[in-house]
């Protein structure tokens, strides 16, 4: 017995000195998040985490889902996408501007601003897409399967009312992918769409052309860029210099499309 509790003791010591091992090969000083990760086991079935929920038959559609951050392609296209809202403070003025430009656009809504702000869409989404942001902009990384699964089922069903259309497309908000998201998607038969490159509104405050000028030198043939038409007082830089940035991409040979003709197109990446 002496001999059984003395491996038992080495076996300990060995798993805690693996543990402290690969936290400092992870960080010399380690995070909390590392310390997290190698102190608890997450659940083989269930929680954010899992992509599935255990031994029972999945329900998840054609069982495959799609996720893309672009496309790869040498065609100079790039797909325009506005995430959080309807709002009527911003969104009848990015819908304006895009519809004054000729400029096709994808919205991803959130559920509940839908409900509130139907008016504000209806009529106004012919040459657009839209996508699901979730019900209420809550984290999905932090639901398990049902929970993720119920939130986006309610967003769906709100959007399909006032689009006319169910939604193909979703994108987690604040871009947190957990494996629960990930099997409500497949439920949904949704592809899920991150972006490439994102309007960086704090770096110039008060100058809406400089911001233009940023975002139409960082473009790349494929890109998915990211904006926002609910949100903080800064975001409107990037709002007022559309205009700017839709006639600089043009002059450099860019043709807006939606992210599902842009997919279409080419190969995901």
């Amino acid at each position: 017995m002496a001999d059984g509790a003395g491996r038992w003791g080495r076996r300990a010591v060995l798993r805690r000195t693996a543990l402290l091992a690969g936290g400092a090969a992870l960080g010399a000083a380690g995070t909390s998040q590392t310390r997290w990760i190698a102190d608890r086991r997450l659940p083989l079935a269930g929680g954010p985490a899992s992509a599935t929920l255990g031994g029972g038959h999945q329900q998840v559609g054609a069982g495959a889902v799609e996720v893309t951050w672009g496309a790869r392609t040498s065609d100079r296209l790039i797909a325009l996408t506005f995430d959080d809202g309807p709002l009527p403070q911003w969104t009848p003025m990015v819908l304006d501007t895009l519809d004054r430009l000729a400029v096709p656009a994808t919205f991803f809504l959130v559920g509940t601003r839908v409900r509130q702000h139907a008016a504000l869409l209806r009529g106004r989404l012919g040459g657009h897409e839209v996508g699901n942001h979730s019900w209420a902009h809550r984290d999905l990384a932090r639901l398990d399967a049902h929970a993720a699964y119920d939130d986006l089922r309610r967003s769906h069903d709100a959007i399909a009312e006032v689009a006319g259309a169910p939604p193909r497309l979703v994108r987690p908000p604040w871009g947190h992918l957990g494996g629960a998201m990930l099997h409500a998607a497949a439920r949904l038969d949704y592809r899920l769409v991150f972006w490439t490159l994102q309007m960086v509104e704090g770096e110039f405050p008060g100058d809406p052309v400089g911001h233009a000028r940023r975002i139409v030198a960082d473009v790349r043939p494929g890109t998915i860029l990211l904006g926002h038409d609910v949100g903080p007082e800064r975001r409107l830089v990037a709002l007022r210099g559309l205009p700017d940035m839709v006639t600089g991409l043009r002059a450099r040979g860019y043709t807006f499309v939606t992210v599902s003709q842009l997919l279409g197109h080419t190969t995901a990446v």
